[in-house]
């Protein structure tokens, strides 16, 4: 599957985005989704993730309450929803596919995406 993210911006801080993640491939709906960001300096972090159903979740403590992931598997498509967004919430963000039953595992995710900037001013 190969993916494509979209949606990133610049928003003050208690703004709003929406990313989104197209797919292309018949098996999209067999993988698990995640969102990664990665700050200047920083290492890679799994945000949020969700399973292949869309009944099971992940997500970071530093997003959670804010953040939301859902999926459309008929549109192949895995979106971000990002409330009260804070400076520290700046990254390029990514989405990325997992085979693995465990998709709070980094190491699973095997299809990437190219990223998408994210800036929150303060």
């Amino acid at each position: 599957v190969q993916l494509q993210a979209s949606g990133g911006g610049l928003v003050q801080a208690g703004g709003s985005l929406r990313l989104s993640c197209a797919a292309s491939g018949r098996t999209f709906s067999l993988y698990a989704l995640g969102w990664f960001r990665q700050a200047p300096g920083k290492e890679r972090e799994l945000v949020t993730a969700i399973s292949w159903s869309g009944d099971g979740t992940y997500y970071a403590d530093s997003v959670k309450g804010r953040f939301t992931i859902s999926r459309d598997n008929a549109k192949n498509a895995v979106y971000l929803q990002m409330n009260r967004l804070i400076p520290e919430d700046t990254a390029v963000y990514f989405c990325a596919a997992t085979l693995s039953g465990d998709y709070s595992r980094v190491s699973g995710y095997t299809n990437w995406g190219q990223g998408t900037q994210v800036t929150v001013s303060s």
